[in-house]
């Protein structure tokens, strides 16, 4: 079982709470997370890795209720719940919540220590069972005996909180993110759209020391400077028309935790001098007031563009984008990690299936060769979405196969392969076929990426002038296609 499991606590008393913890945490080596609030305790379970949850039944809350939702929206997680010494809800604990065993105040630290690991080592067992289950069992009823039932083993997905891989990219990604956790350096996260930047970003938060404090997210796209300002820094009632209550603003609301920032690139040259001077000193001046604040916030910016090219054009601020790369990590497309698409398909098929109570026994061996056959141009965002159309299409003991897939994948399996390369390429000299070569490339990268020059030009590997002048000298037009 991996020490590094992650344990929820919602417990009443400071005391019994802080024994737990420290006797999770040295002796097991647990990772203990703490939750004050019913929503607190749901946020953290959807946004973190939780392998087991602990809630008092009288915590300001209904407990017994809490866990009788996650049952639903989160049935991987282990369940314990702690009651009154004459609470008679035991039994609606154990139908409605189905909770995996329920202990009495005052609580006994080594009881519910032991009850903590073996709850971990029931739900690995599980795990592994239904991992044997997938790979190695038809049931008789099956109406698709008629299929290949061997499908290669997938090789074993890794997590980091909420990501799952397989790749070796993902796995040096995700290595250098665990080390760049426990840091306070600001981080930088680059990658296509749909790659899972705000996941990798959420998986930082809930790793570093800060994993106790708020972790607020803010989109940049599309914004203007006084919104965010108001959004970021706050405002007092009557700053700017509309401001009818004064406004705490996201830097200080995350005093302690972490702000992320998507699309950074988007902001404006004027609102990046502000960014940059809270990234310098912590200060925060609410819009409409004259007093200023100081915040501890640790920043977490990503972009679907590249900061360094943008710089380069003029269009980012040097000086800001050294603020924010403490650690620059680059997500890859999923294009380029092939390995992880199975893992993640299966993961995902899983993961609806068990949310629309269905009985799903997995992917074929040729659903998943059609899969890989695709570029995902949506990447992981589009893959889960195909993954969730078609578990919806699939019947109860069946497999998913590629019966049930959208057309466009089908049609980009059903494509012949390249021919080689000399007869793929026309022209009678080498100059001729280079040139048509590079021009088919071009021409390619700028349909896939829908003409976003900063995008073709960053796939590519040329500067924004460099293809440009391609598109010139080919004579490239959006309209002729």
């Amino acid at each position: 079982m991996d020490r590094n499991s992650a344990v929820l606590l919602a417990i009443r008393s400071d005391e019994a709470r802080n024994a737990l913890v420290e006797l999770l945490d040295d002796r097991h080596g647990y990772k203990v997370l703490i939750a004050r609030t019913s929503a607190e305790a749901r946020a953290i379970v959807n946004d973190a890795h939780v392998d087991l949850l602990m809630i008092d039944d009288s915590y300001g809350f209904d407990g017994c209720e809490l866990l009788t939702r996650l049952r639903i929206s989160n049935p991987e997680v282990v369940r314990v719940l702690l009651l009154a010494e004459s609470s008679e809800r035991a039994p609606e604990a154990s139908s409605k919540a189905s909770v995996y065993q329920f202990l009495r105040r005052p609580l006994d630290i080594e009881q519910a220590s032991l009850v903590v690991k073996r709850g971990l080592e029931a739900r690995e067992l599980a795990r592994r069972h239904r991992l044997l289950s997938r790979e190695f069992k038809i049931p008789d009823h099956s109406s698709l005996l008629a299929l290949a039932r061997t499908h290669p083993l997938l090789p074993e997905s890794q997590r980091f909180q909420k990501l799952v891989y397989a790749s070796d990219k993902m796995s040096e990604l995700c290595e250098l993110a665990k080390t760049a956790a426990p840091t306070e350096l600001p981080i930088l996260i680059q990658g296509e759209t749909g790659t899972g930047k705000e996941l990798l970003a959420r998986a930082i938060h809930y790793s570093s020391t800060r994993n106790t404090s708020p972790l607020l997210v803010q989109n940049c796209g599309g914004m203007p400077d006084q919104l965010m300002q108001s959004e970021l820094f706050g405002h007092k009632r009557g700053a700017f028309t509309g401001a009818v209550a004064q406004r705490l603003g996201l830097f200080m609301a995350a005093n302690g935790g972490t702000v992320f920032l998507d699309e950074i690139s988007e902001v404006s040259p004027s609102f990046q001098v502000s960014l940059l001077r809270f990234l310098q000193d912590g200060e925060v001046k609410p819009l409409g007031s004259d007093r200023t604040f100081h915040a501890d916030v640790r920043i977490i910016a990503a972009s679907n563009r590249p900061l360094k090219a943008l710089v380069a054009a003029g269009e980012f601020r040097r000086d800001l984008y050294y603020r924010l790369n403490g650690f620059v990590l680059e997500v890859p497309p999923l294009r380029e990690r092939p390995q992880d698409l199975p893992a993640l398909a299966e993961f995902f098929a899983a993961k609806h299936a068990e949310a629309t109570g269905r009985k799903i026994l997995g992917i074929s061996a040729g659903a998943l060769q059609k899969l890989t056959s695709y570029d995902f141009p949506g990447n992981v965002r589009e893959l889960e979405n195909e993954i969730r159309r078609m578990v919806a299409l699939t019947n109860d003991g069946e497999y998913i196969t590629s019966r049930h897939m959208s057309p466009a994948i089908l049609d980009a399996a059903s494509r012949p392969r390249a021919l080689s390369a000399e007869a793929a390429v026309a022209g009678k000299t080498l100059k001729d076929k280079v040139e048509n070569l590079e021009k088919s490339l071009v021409e390619d990268t700028l349909a896939r990426h829908r003409w976003n020059q900063s995008k073709t030009a960053e796939a590519l590997g040329l500067s924004r002038v460099g293809l440009a002048n391609k598109i010139k000298r080919y004579g490239l037009d959006r309209t002729v296609r």
